[in-house]
């Protein structure tokens, strides 16, 4: 006698749709340049990703293709590689959008299939899934699991090559096993739509991966697409959740968001706003942020709004409720641009806005040393990991493009250079020799 155990499950590989999105993923090798210990340095990487469009758009991770890339390849299910080309990024949400060489698709009778989205607000816990990628290199390998969670709060401190991520969305929880190279690959259903973009497992932990919504990376991918940038605002609110707190600041449940802190100069701190308010509408909208998953939504509606527009912020203080007026203000990340001034054995990063802020300092004018050569005319002046390069030669550091031609001048006739830079709140002057 034949016992059958549960109900036959159907295999994902007899959908028509399945084997056409194993078609359309992709494994990505990128070379990429570093500025660290005041030199260029050169690394390869492989990550994964996903066509989606008959045009060759790729959409993968920013930690896998990023501004920072030299040379990206991408090589297909026929297993033929071809080259492609940076359409924009967004660290926010760690995603970035390729695109296919066509020219060369073309010149070599290449082909290639794409995938389509699916809906990632209709899954559910429990539901199959499977993350398809090339893990350590892998190409086309494929894991099943289930969506452990579909509203996943976690804070991203790793970030990607130190910019921020993760503010403005919550994540998809997945058993399905996610290792290196699985980055940038797509987390599908049984049909191949793709419901999510999978990103990073969680270190020290077994069956614990986690993927970008669809809902998320389809508005990214349109906008990149569209203008090569995302631009957001910023009012500089930090928030935090309200659970257990309700009672302290006399609150009914599911009512308001605390605002942990307010960042110094930032458009919030000149409207009044301060840490320990609660708000309670944003023009006019009530806000819940009673649990941590409700406060990504509520952060990228501010960041969704105009730059320069005026939010009408309804904020409780004490037993008073007023309202504050906050004008937007582009969003910027705290890492700025970089650059290595090989001959002064000197990396370099421009101070941005949000890095001055964080640290205090008096406004964005300078670059911050992120690396000195040893030996090198910045080491041999005393110049250090962290001091900010305020004034070359008598010039403000506006830009990198100071420093870029003041090293340009030096390359061509050697001569000292007068260096104004700041440490600790105390400014030192440097001089670099031939």
């Amino acid at each position: 006698m034949v016992i059958l155990v549960g109900l036959p499950v159907r295999a994902a590989s007899t959908s028509r749709g399945f084997r056409q999105l194993l078609d359309a993923v992709v494994r990505i090798d990128v070379r990429e340049v570093g500025f660290e210990a005041g030199a260029r340095r050169y690394s390869a990487s492989i990550g994964s990703g996903v066509i989606l469009s008959a045009d060759g758009v790729v959409l993968t991770n920013a930690h896998v293709a990023s501004p920072r890339a030299v040379d990206i390849n991408i090589t297909l299910a026929n297993l033929e590689r071809v080259g492609a080309k940076l359409v924009g990024w967004d660290h926010w949400t760690d995603l970035a959008v390729l695109r296919v060489d066509l020219a060369e698709v073309k010149r070599r009778g290449l082909t290639f299939a794409h995938a389509g989205f699916g809906d990632s607000a209709k899954l559910s816990p429990g539901q199959e899934v499977f993350a398809v990628g090339t893990p350590h290199g892998l190409t086309r390998t494929v894991t099943r699991g289930i969506i452990s969670n579909n509203n996943r709060y976690f804070q991203d401190t790793r970030g990607v090559n130190g910019y921020e991520t993760g503010a403005f969305n919550t994540w998809l929880q997945t058993d399905a096993a996610i290792n290196p190279g699985n980055s940038g690959g797509p987390l599908v259903t049984g049909d191949g739509k793709v419901i999510g973009i999978s990103s990073r497992g969680y270190l020290g932990a077994n069956n614990l991966g986690f993927a970008i919504p669809s809902a998320t990376a389809k508005v990214v991918l349109e906008r990149l697409l569209r203008d090569g940038k995302i631009v957001r605002s910023y009012v500089g609110l930090v928030p935090g959740a309200l659970q257990d707190l309700e009672n302290f600041y006399s609150l009914a449940l599911n009512t308001g968001v605390l605002i942990n802190s307010v960042d110094p100069g930032s458009p919030a701190a000149k409207a009044g706003l301060r840490g320990g308010d609660i708000v309670l509408a944003i023009d006019g909208v009530k806000v819940d942020g009673r649990f941590p998953e409700q406060l990504p939504p509520i952060q990228n509606r501010i960041a969704s709004q105009p730059v320069g527009a005026a939010l009408k912020f309804t904020v409780k203080r004490g037993a008073d409720t007023r309202d504050y007026s906050v004008v937007t203000e582009m969003l910027e990340s705290r890492v700025g641009e970089e650059w290595a001034l090989e001959k002064w054995g000197l990396s370099a990063r421009k101070v941005s806005r949000a890095y001055a802020r964080e640290n205090q300092l008096e406004d964005a004018t300078g670059v911050v040393v992120i690396g000195v050569q040893p030996g090198f005319p910045a080491d041999v002046a005393g110049l250090s990991r962290g001091d900010i390069i305020r004034k070359i030669n008598q010039l403000p550091v506006t830009s990198l493009d100071v420093i870029k031609g003041a090293q340009a001048a030096y390359e061509a006739n050697p001569e000292p250079t007068l260096l104004e830079a700041q440490r600790n709140r105390r400014v030192s002057l440097y001089i670099l020799k031939p």
